[in-house]
C-alpha cells in the first residue's frame, strides 16, 4: 500500500469513529469475547428498510490475524 494512502486511511478511519463514538467501545469489548468458533455477524437496514446479514465464523487462521492486528496498534 502507498504510505500516503495509509495516512490518508488512518485519517478517514479517524474521523469516522468521531462521527460514531459508541463504535470503538463496542469493537474492543468484542474483541475480547472473539475466539476460535465466534459467529459475527452484520446487518445492514436501509432508509427504504431493506435488510441486508452476513456472518462468518472465527477459524484458527481468522484468529492469527486477529492476534497480529492487535499487536499492531
Amino acid at each position: 500500500m502507498n504510505p500516503m494512502n495509509a495516512f490518508k486511511l488512518k485519517s478517514l478511519l479517524e474521523r469516522f469513529l468521531v462521527n460514531h463514538p459508541k463504535l470503538s467501545p463496542f469493537f474492543k469489548a468484542a474483541v475480547g469475547t472473539i475466539g476460535e468458533g465466534t459467529v459475527i455477524e452484520v446487518k445492514v437496514i436501509s432508509p427504504d428498510n431493506k435488510t441486508i446479514i452476513s456472518n462468518i465464523k472465527i477459524n484458527e487462521e481468522d484468529m492469527a490475524i486477529l492476534n497480529e492486528l492487535k499487536e499492531l496498534k
